[in-house]
């Protein structure tokens, strides 16, 4: 049996504990030559002729391999068909120096044999490194390998001290707990850098350089959200529970994924997420183990840091200071139950929502991250007149996929019209709720259901020389549908915040693309971009585009 990893260090995977993830399995083949055989490989073939879909993280990892090989290495192997004669056989141990890091946050390092361009794919390596991996799946010229062990580390990156995980190294959840901070952020702004690179298709002197990430407040105890999971015990173990000793059954698992498979872990603890989560889980897990046979099937918990909902908000006035309510918003509590229902405060703004619904999950970042968009217009004031020939400043905004109503409501003080546009009646529920509970009149502030085929039509009355639009999409960004409605509506200014910079750098590159060659005032440019980092520890990175007419 392994040793448990302590904090500190990269817990690589022993033999023992190798796991194929599902759907990743060899395939059983039959006698060379055989009938069946040659079916299975023309399937095969057929089936692997096409290339990812368009901004998938699959294409997005297809990009990182076209860096590392080159082009025209890429390009023959398309052209000769071998880009799926793999080197390596399944379980082959090899010895590897990581080239660099993807976009996932895993490595990437290139085969040794120069007759035969590869690349391998694997978790929490660095630029630099020699290590050992065994290779579990091959595919279109990469492999996929766990790591094994860290043959020759990195000093100048990595510090295992840094690590205040124990679980790191297995779990999927982290990636970079071995980085500096600082090193963190500029690798997350290099992510920025190739999505719009690579997605854009947009000319390098349209792109302005990539600011520099902004940090979050909080690098651990930040996450106020996470779903652990479990499944129900299986046949065999109910079968034999009257002769199990006291305590966890060896078979349950409470936590999150491994990494590279979709096995799951048990977890004790996190250290991403609050401590009032936290102090939550632990009991919750205790819970579980005592009555884990009374479960049918397998259950998704909810875990979300909340300020106490049973405490009452006075009526407050549209400038009123959340401050005076500081005293009965101290207290935290853990919300369990996904129909209830969590409060959060935002900077000045308190904020209500359904427990199983969406909302930012690291809320010390929140206030940097509005303010940024605040400041992101040519003035703060509604009051403020032109008289130097400079644009008027806006005085309306429209805040499409709003959500509950975070951005519509905080930015609400630097504009005169307010309206949140969703697809979702919930949505709408909640942002209306949460309006009334900051005192923001209804004259001002709206939520509007808006049609996808139409959605600007709720919004029609407003001057489009003064208004911002502010668009938060989900992953897969905006249809074409929505770019060409805000093409034609031809707001002043779009604040374009995104969970998925590469779907951002497609939708910007075509919104510039539509208007290019247009008269003056009437073409879009990409004034800036600039990376937040709402998850430390993890690869990922969200993004903020300000376009403006020019």
């Amino acid at each position: 049996m392994a040793e448990p990893a302590q904090a500190g260090q990269v817990h690589t995977i022993p033999e023992s504990e190798l796991e194929l993830p599902s759907g990743k399995k060899p395939r059983l083949v039959s006698k060379p030559g055989s009938k069946k055989e040659c079916k299975r490989a023309k399937q095969r073939r057929e089936k692997k002729t096409g290339l990812p879909e368009p901004c998938s993280s699959e294409d997005v990892l297809w990009r990182d391999i076209i860096a590392v090989l080159g082009k025209d290495v890429v390009s023959k192997a398309l052209e000769d068909g071998t880009e799926f004669d793999s080197p390596f056989e399944f379980h082959q141990e090899v010895e590897l120096e990581i080239a660099g890091l993807c976009s996932s946050g895993e490595a990437i390092a290139r085969s040794s044999d120069d007759q035969h361009p590869w690349t391998v794919i694997l978790p929490f390596a660095l630029p630099g490194e020699k290590v050992r991996a065994r290779i579990y799946r091959n595919a279109r010229l990469h492999s996929f390998a766990d790591l094994l062990e860290i043959v020759t580390p990195n000093p100048e990156l990595r510090d295992d001290s840094r690590i205040q995980c124990r679980y790191f190294g297995t779990c999927a959840g982290c990636q970079y707990q071995m980085l500096s901070y600082e090193t963190q952020l500029e690798l997350k702004r290099e992510v920025v850098v190739k999505a719009y690179k690579n997605f854009s298709e947009l000319p390098e002197a349209s792109v302005p350089p990539i600011l520099f990430t902004v940090g979050s407040p909080l690098q651990y105890g930040y996450r106020t959200k996470i779903t652990p999971h479990f499944e129900a015990p299986p046949k065999s173990a109910r079968k034999t529970q009257s002769t199990e000793t006291e305590g966890k059954p060896e078979w349950l698992k409470i936590g999150f994924n491994r990494m590279g498979t979709s096995k799951t872990m048990d977890i004790e603890d996190c250290p991403l997420a609050t401590p009032v989560i936290n102090d939550t889980y632990r009991p919750t897990r205790e819970n579980i183990i005592k009555n884990i046979y009374t479960y049918k099937r397998g259950v998704s918990l909810l875990f979300r840091d909340s300020l106490d909902p049973t405490v009452p908000i006075p009526p407050r006035e549209d400038n009123d200071s959340v401050d005076a309510l500081s005293s009965a918003l101290e207290k935290h509590v853990c919300i369990t139950d996904p129909k209830a229902t969590v409060r959060e405060k935002v900077g000045r703004w308190i904020f209500e929502y359904p427990a199983n619904s969406f909302f930012q999950n690291n809320n010390s970042v929140l206030v940097p991250l509005t303010d940024y968009v605040r400041d992101a217009f040519p003035s703060s004031s509604v009051t403020t007149t032109s008289s130097d020939g400079a644009p008027p400043p806006p005085t309306h905004l429209v805040d499409a996929y709003c959500g509950a109503g975070l951005f519509a409501i905080t930015l609400s003080p630097h504009f005169q019209t307010v309206a949140g546009i969703e697809l979702s009646q919930d949505s709408i529920k909640s942002a209306t709720h949460n309006a009334e509970l900051n005192g923001i009149p209804s004259d001002k502030i709206t939520f509007r259901a808006g049609d996808a085929a139409d959605i600007f039509k709720v919004v029609g009355e407003f001057p489009p020389e003064r208004t911002v639009l502010l668009i938060d999409p989900p992953r897969k960004g905006c249809d074409d549908n929505f770019i060409r409605q805000l093409v034609n509506f031809r707001c002043a200014t779009v604040v374009y915040v995104s969970c998925n910079v590469h779907t951002q750098a497609r939708d910007v590159g075509k919104i510039l693309k539509a208007t290019e060659g247009e008269e003056v005032g009437r073409r879009y440019v990409l004034e800036s971009v600039r990376g937040f980092d709402l998850f430390p520890q993890t690869a990922h990175v969200e993004s903020v585009a300000v376009l403006r007419l020019a």
